[in-house]
């Protein structure tokens, strides 16, 4: 997920969007594990996305709260 579509969801959409690739991303290492899969760079690339979306929502929380 690019920058910028993560920049247009709003905050309840971000939250959603994370635990449902945590959940994504853990069903991928499961699998993987068992049978390793054809291009195993999906994982980095969903922890990546995942780390994106939580610096996000982080930034989002900081604001909220100084204003």
């Amino acid at each position: 997920m690019k920058q910028e579509e993560i920049n247009k969801l709003s905050l309840e959409d971000l939250k959603i969007r994370i635990t449902s690739t945590e959940d994504q991303l853990l069903k991928m290492k499961i699998s993987h594990s068992v049978t390793p899969m054809e291009n195993p760079m999906q994982i980095r690339a969903i922890r990546k996305s995942i780390a994106r979306m939580k610096t996000e929502l982080g930034k989002r929380v900081t604001q909220a709260q100084t204003a």
